[in-house]
């Protein structure tokens, strides 16, 4: 029965409603609108349904028919490599894992600065897609892991100083890639099908922000954020729609473009999209520098009706009026007020789970008139060392009412499921 379904749904190439297929969940907005989920959790903590042994990294596990997907690194200095796995979702079995080399410099060896790779794959059509950190592009057979292309983007674009962080999206027949390569290829569109380069564009260098395709101005956007701007590109030609000044730090540009109707929040900054051509005004802040640019240098905002709750990178969860971006209020017991602190919130019924750094996941409601917490459990020992202290900072994901988080040693499968 349990392979049919599997079948069934590697078929029809369509994740199922309560995937988690790629960055950021099913329509790519954080939001998870499965119901018959714990609100609070018992005294003894979370079920742990599974654990699995996986290496370093900070991409997110992936959850489509019936398989957890994740990227991980293997470091025995002078030797690295890069590890894609596929579990079996609903036990934990190892199903397949492809395994090559990669030439890493020698600080990623170390305690403090240990590297793996950033990018969360994406499953799509019975393919998975996988970037490494050094820019191995990989297209996989889903179910058998059998390697259908592959490229070496450094090797491709050897001029860049590549980033390999943004996570990968689809729009159409096309992989979408925010890398920085040059020259005049921050953005690389490939046919998914066969690894062919179909278009580059925007020569600027990358964030750490991972692109968006939106609909709005009667046509197709994609959203890129880069370290001189946020640029909307048409994403079947890479051709430019318009473009807004936008200059940040180096490790600033880390959250996604969050879109709610017709207003378009790029880190700190808010735009209100055209409703008759492709085109933006900024509504907030007056003033762009880098320190007015940024909420968070770890996490993603998240739009409730009029307002938008963020991180602050010094860890306090703020509330932010929509129309002039005014701060309503702060909560400062979400996590620790220190370097490194993240926030990741999910909105999910009528309240949002959250996750921090610390590992720990929260059940809160957030409102204008403030933040009120439900339930908080521990679900993941921190394990990336970062100023004097550990940290878990790759977000969760969540399907089958379940929640699937790794740190630098292993994958977990936690129970959120209410029970009868």
């Amino acid at each position: 029965m349990r392979l049919a379904l599997l079948l069934l749904v590697f078929g029809a190439g369509a994740a199922r409603a309560d995937d988690w297929p790629q960055w950021r969940g099913l329509n790519r907005d954080g939001a998870w609108n499965e119901k018959g989920i714990l609100e609070n959790f018992p005294a003894g903590g979370l079920e742990v349904r599974w654990r699995a042994p996986v290496g370093i990294g900070y991409s997110t596990p992936i959850v489509a028919g019936g398989r957890v997907y994740v990227t991980a690194s293997e470091l025995a200095k002078p030797v690295a490599r890069e590890r894609v796995h596929c579990f079996d979702e609903a036990t934990g079995r190892p199903i397949w894992s492809h395994a090559y080399a990669v030439t890493y410099p020698d600080w990623a060896f170390e305690e403090a600065s240990k590297k793996g790779p950033d990018s969360t794959p994406i499953v799509r059509d019975r393919k998975l897609y996988t970037l490494g950190a050094v820019g191995h592009l990989h297209c996989f057979d889903a179910a058998t892991g059998e390697v259908l292309w592959q490229r070496d983007l450094q090797k491709d674009y050897p001029a860049s100083e590549l980033r390999c962080t943004p996570s990968p999206l689809i729009e159409g027949d096309l992989l979408i890639l925010s890398v920085g390569a040059a020259p005049a290829a921050t953005v690389i569109a490939f046919d998914k099908n066969t690894g062919k380069e179909v278009w580059t564009s925007i020569d600027e260098r990358a964030t750490y922000s991972s692109p968006l395709c939106i609909t709005a101005g009667g046509a197709r956007q994609l959203i890129v954020w880069t370290m001189e701007s946020v640029t909307s590109l048409d994403p079947a030609t890479g051709r430019l729609h318009w473009r807004e000044a936008l200059s940040t730090g180096t490790d600033a540009g880390v959250s996604s473009p969050v879109l709610q109707g017709d207003l378009l929040l790029i880190g700190a900054v808010m735009l209100k999209l055209d409703a008759g051509k492709p085109a933006a005004t900024v509504l907030w802040p007056e003033k762009r520098s880098v320190a007015r640019s940024i909420l968070s240098n770890t996490s993603t905002a998240l739009i409730l009706g009029d307002h938008a709750y963020s991180a602050r990178s010094s860890g306090e969860l703020v509330c932010l009026e929509l129309g002039k971006g005014g701060q309503v209020w702060k909560a400062d017991r979400v996590t620790d007020l220190k370097q490194g602190a993240c926030i990741h919130l999910t909105p999910n019924g009528d309240s949002v789970l959250i996750s921090n750094e610390r590992g720990e996941l929260i059940r809160a409601t957030l409102a204008p008139g403030g933040y009120k917490e439900i339930s908080r459990a521990a679900i993941l020992e921190p394990s990336t060392l970062f100023a004097g202290r550990k940290c878990s900072w790759s977000p969760p994901s969540f399907a089958n009412r379940h929640l699937f988080a790794r740190n630098d040693t292993e994958l977990i499968c936690v129970s959120l499921a209410a029970k009868p």
